[in-house]
């Protein structure tokens, strides 16, 4: 499962890319699964390969699944395999994120670190907090509610924001503000009982013989391991029905 980057414009690429590293591990499903539960997946005792976000790693799913590695996207101003949020407001609006701060802030979910954790632990940093809090459901959501006038700002994952300005008209209406820290970027994980290591090396494998027009559309730049100590220590905020009232 690949849920995290495969809106419909990246489906042939996604599917392009599972099925290079299924030919290079031997074994496997023949489609991805896109239909299914995203927590189902993850605690799937028999799950080979799916994407993860950092957030539920470090607080639902670590010890439960292990890291198969963890992509690099070329992100601009992030080290090879992390990312950042970015803060994104509406292209007419000229406050800047300290004003943006006195307004409501639409997220994803609780358990997002681009759309949740990295942008309030951000705030808290500035010692700001959004005025009020729109729960959206999906990244693409929060955007639009910022482009609707429903909310006055919101976080995005810096690849999420890249895709959604190439395959989507919500570039237009909307502007980047500020970003975060960068982080570790969403990693791949396998079922314990798997081989993480055959399966990274079918991964590299699988990045080296996509397509050049495919790795550009994912971004994919390589495959980083990145130590389970760094994903762990990235800070938790509290949830947003302990901070703020949510819409």
């Amino acid at each position: 499962m690949l849920g995290m980057y495969d809106m419909p414009a990246l489906h042939a690429a996604n599917d392009a890319f599972w099925s290079l590293i299924r030919k290079h591990l031997g074994y496997g499903p023949a489609q991805l699964t896109r239909d299914g539960d995203f927590w189902d997946i993850w605690q799937d005792p028999a799950l080979i390969f799916a994407q993860t976000c950092g957030m539920p790693y470090r607080t639902r799913l670590h010890g439960k699944v292990q890291l198969v590695g963890t992509p690099d996207y070329g992100l601009p101003g992030c080290p090879a395999g992390h990312y950042c949020s970015v803060f994104v407001a509406r292209r007419d609006d000229p406050r800047d994120l300290d004003q943006l701060a006195q307004g409501i802030f639409a997220y994803n979910e609780a358990l997002s670190q681009s759309g949740w954790a990295a942008p309030i632990v951000h705030l808290d940093a500035l010692d700001r907090m959004p005025k009020a809090l729109r729960a959206t459901g999906g990244h693409a959501l929060s955007a639009q509610a910022v482009a609707d006038a429903r909310a006055d700002f919101a976080a995005l994952d810096a690849l999420t924001w890249e895709l959604l300005q190439t395959h989507t008209d919500l570039g237009e209406p909307l502007r980047s503000v500020a970003t975060t820290t960068p982080t570790p970027t969403l990693p791949y994980i396998t079922a314990m009982g798997q081989d993480a290591q055959a399966i990274a090396r079918a991964v590299r494998a699988a990045i080296d013989e996509l397509n050049p027009a495919d790795r550009a559309a994912l971004h994919l730049r390589g495959l980083i391991d990145i130590p389970q100590a760094q994903y762990m220590a990235v800070p938790t905020p509290p949830p947003p029905e302990a901070t703020l009232h949510i819409s």
